[in-house]
Parts: structure tokens; sequence; C-alpha cells
């Protein structure tokens, strides 16, 4: 019996705006020999016909279904991809290996958009923070946003200068200054700059990056927003149910949160815990479950205004609105603790060494709190704060209500005893909300 051939890898290959004259010669042999290229049209009008006689195919959409559809279709054909620079930075190159396996891919990377416009600013790669908006909200630029920093951003399109300029704008960074460079690399390559309080530039070329040297405007009434948990709470549109700074501050360290972890925000309120929890990394994952559509509402918009427009929000009351939401590394209740099921649903979704955090103002919930203390450990903390006040003249200490806070690691093998007697029944998901300033 003759053995099977190995599989032939699919080679992908990066692209600059300088096109078949800026590839490598490795680069060029791989896209001369290929019998199947595949790219978007715009990579594909790069490469001569002469050069590249293979047939040509053009990525449909949506693209990543079709990846292994396509990867099926020419299976033992030579095989490239075309990608846009660096195929593995922000490129198909994630969604090929994810697909298909790293392993059947052979990438020939090109300089990336971020490698051009560093070297013509003059910035160091690492110094320098990369946000994309290309196919996501423009708000993600939003939590890049301090003083002095230097941020490039993948533009989506010839209108992304504009739509960056207003949210610069909006979050207070009028007088950052903004450096627009097209088509790097290529002959075409071209430059222009601004201030985003005066930027009136019409729409250019598409095929741009947004340097911004973050400038905060003094006088802007938008709050200073620091990179750690515990924003101020003028950042946040409420009605009341808000966990307040120091509170938030003492929640967030207590759920621990590290790069790509999920945190389910049950009893969302204004969203600040899932909302701050998305913040410490730009991988950090959040679904705020809420059943007041109107605090649902004003989550997403508290989440775009901060940067992390990507904060899933869910509608409904828990423990039912749990179902079918991807397993957290923590959760965090805030409200609704007194629901019947919660904390056993809440408990049994946990995977071993997920954290649990449980805040409440109130006797009732603060008994249940008690209870699972004694059956599973943790910490049981009471966490109070005050702030000084005008007493007449003088200056006092006003009281803020104090928290009872339960923090928890599930244990590798839960003891036997672990199941739990049915919470106090209650319909409300306020009474246990964190109020307190």
């Amino acid at each position: 019996m003759s053995p099977v051939p190995p599989p032939v890898p699919v080679s992908v290959v990066g692209v600059g705006a300088d096109g078949w004259g800026g590839l490598a010669a490795a680069a060029q042999d791989v896209l001369a020999s290929a019998e199947v290229l595949i790219g978007g049209p715009r990579q594909l009008d790069l490469l001569p016909a002469g050069e590249c006689p293979g047939e040509r195919v053009a990525w449909p959409s949506p693209l990543r279904p079709a990846v292994p559809r396509l990867a099926a279709e020419h299976a033992g054909r030579r095989v490239a991809v075309l990608a846009s620079g660096d195929p593995m930075f922000y490129g198909i190159g994630r969604a090929l290996s994810e697909e298909l396996g790293p392993e059947a891919l052979r990438v020939h990377p090109h300089p990336s958009s971020v490698s051009y416009a560093c070297a013509r600013l003059g910035w160091p790669v690492e110094d320098t923070e990369v946000v994309t908006v290309v196919g996501r909200p423009v708000a993600r630029l939003a939590a890049a946003l301090h003083d002095g920093r230097r941020v490039l951003v993948l533009s989506s399109g010839a209108a992304s200068p504009r739509e960056i300029a207003a949210l610069l704008r909006e979050r207070g960074f009028g007088p950052s200054r903004m450096r627009v460079l097209e088509q790097l690399g290529s002959e075409r390559e071209d430059a222009y700059e601004g201030t985003a309080d005066g930027w009136d530039r019409p729409p250019g070329d598409p095929l741009n990056v947004v340097a911004v040297d973050c400038r905060r405007d003094p006088a802007s009434a938008v709050p200073r927003l620091g990179a750690t948990p515990g924003l101020p709470d003028a950042a946040y549109e409420h009605d009341g149910q808000l966990t307040k700074r120091h509170v938030r501050a003492a929640t967030l360290c207590a759920l621990a949160p590290a790069p790509g972890e999920l945190l389910w925000d049950i009893g969302g309120g204004s969203g600040s815990i899932g909302i701050e929890w998305m913040r410490t990394h730009p991988s950090c994952r959040a679904v705020a479950v809420e059943r007041v559509p109107e605090r649902a509402g004003r989550i997403g918009r508290n989440a775009a205004a901060l940067g992390v427009p990507g904060l899933r929000v869910v509608t409904g009351s828990a423990p039912a609105a749990l179902a079918g939401l991807p397993a957290p590394d923590a959760v965090f209740v805030g409200g609704g603790l007194t629901a019947p099921g919660l904390l056993d649903a809440v408990w049994e979704a946990l995977p071993p060494g997920g954290r649990l955090v449980v805040n409440t103002v109130t006797l009732e919930s603060e008994a249940v709190l008690g209870e699972r203390h004694r059956r599973h450990g943790g910490d049981l903390v009471k966490l109070s704060v005050a702030h000084a006040v005008p007493v007449g003249g003088f200056t006092g200490w006003r009281q803020a209500m104090p928290v009872t806070q339960w923090s928890v690691v599930k244990p590798a093998a839960p003891p036997a005893s672990c199941g739990s007697p049915a919470p106090p029944s209650s319909s409300s998901s306020d009474d246990d909300k964190d109020q307190q300033s």
C-alpha cells in the first residue's frame, strides 16, 4: 500500500502597500508557485498576473466560516493566502491558525503598519500602545487615553480619523496631536497632522494609521481616569445603583482579574464592576446581568464611554438569565442575592479555582453570607467608609452604610456538604445592592 502523502501546508504571505516589489524573494517564490491564491480584492490586485498565474479566489463575507470550506476544497494543492502586513498581528493569520491549526501553516510576515508608523514617527514600538478599530467600535480607544501616552490606532477606513478626533474631544483629550499616515511603505505614502480640537480634514485614503500624542485638557469637565480600579463615581451615569469607588476598588482586588478571564457581574446596576474588570487588560471579558431594562441600557452606555464597548449585557433576572452563558472565571453578586437558588447556581457554574465575591448592605443578606461562609470558608469582611462633611462651621465624618463582603475560591474537590438550603425568598434585586459612598 502506498503511503499517504503528508498534507500540503497553507502559505500565509504578508503583503505591504508597496505590493509585489516590496516582497522578499522567498515570499515572491511562494506566490509564484502557488496553485491557488486567496485574499481580499485589494491584495490580489497587487500581484502581477504574469508572475503569479495561480487561480485567484476572493474571500467571501463572512470570512471566518469560509476558512474550513476553502481549505477542504483546495486540499492537496499549493495554497497561498494573502494578508496585509504581518499576518499574525490583527490579521488573517489568527483565524487560520485557530481554524486549521498552527502546524498547517507556513507564515511569511511582512513589516506591519505599526512597524512602519513607529519608524516614521521615531516612536519605540515597545512603548507604543496599539488599538484597532477595524471591525470594532472606535469607543475602544477611550480605555487607552492617558496624558502623555502615545497610541497608534489601526483605522477601519477613511472616516476613522474624524471619528477618532470626535472621541478625543468627547473624553477631554481635545489638545491631543493627531498624525494620519496613509499608504505606509508605498510610493503614494503621505501624512498630515493637527489637533483633535481643530480637526477639520476631509476623509483621505482608506488605508491609514492614526498616531495620537495624548494630551488631556486640564479644564475638561470629564473626570481624570486612572489605570487602576476605583474610578471616580462621576465617571458613571447611574441612578444610585452603583458600587461606590472605595468599595469597588476593594471588590476588584478580591476578584483578582487576570488576562483573558471572564467575569459574571450579577445585578449589574450601572456596570461599574464589569467595566473596571475589563479595563484591567484588553483581553478580559465580562457579562453584566441586569433585570431592569433601563439600567441594562445604562450599562451599555457606561461601557462605551469608558472604553470597553465589548462588555456583554444580558437583560433578565438571575439565576434564570445565567442559562447558556459561557463558564466564568469569577463571579460578582451585587444585587438579587436573596433570589432563590442564585448562590447555588453560581457555585455550580464556577470551575475549581474560580472566585466568588458577594457584597451586601442588608441584615437579611448578611445572614445568608454568614451561612455560606461557615460552609465554604473564604473571607468575610466588613467594609466601612466615612467622608468628611461640613458640620456647621466645622468638619465631621459622615458614615456610609457598611458593606459586608464574602469572597471565596472554589476548591478543586468541593466538600460533600456543599449543598445549601434555599435562602430567604425575595422578588427584589435591589434589596442588597451596594449603594454606599
